[in-house]
């Protein structure tokens, strides 16, 4: 028997839940499920945009946040990329009007339209679409 499995949601540390949701959920629109507890001040959300859904889990307890991300809990958040399928032009016509400043989409040379960039936290972030798919 093979193992079924029909979703995969992502949980990924953030340094400050205010500005993870002001990004996931402000700028990008997901929506908050459910949280636990706190509002915008939650160590833990489930966010879900579409069939998307993205888990974020706060660093510290509450009271015991340092004043920036320590280099030794973020230096490896660049290796770690979510990709959304997605139209790259309509998402960067989106980010734009949003106020982020980002480079356009670029097609790559395996077929793929992608739109890069960072969140927050150093997480990278990929919009892209199959050139084939008009």
């Amino acid at each position: 028997m093979t193992l079924q499995i029909s979703n995969l949601t992502t949980l990924i540390q953030v340094f400050n839940m205010r500005r993870s949701l002001a990004f996931y959920r402000d700028v990008l629109g997901f929506k908050v499920l459910i949280d636990s507890g706190g509002g915008d001040d939650a160590s833990w959300v489930w966010l879900r945009l579409g069939k998307v859904d993205l888990m974020l889990n706060d660093q510290y307890e509450p009271g015991h946040v340092p004043v920036a991300p320590p280099p030794e809990r973020t230096k490896w958040h660049q290796d770690t990329c979510l990709y959304f399928d997605a139209d790259p032009d309509a998402a960067y016509e989106h980010l734009r009007s949003a106020g982020l400043s980002l480079s356009p989409p670029t097609d790559a040379s395996y077929g793929m339209r992608q739109l890069y960039l960072t969140d927050p936290d150093g997480y990278n972030l990929c919009f892209q679409k199959n050139l084939d798919d008009g």
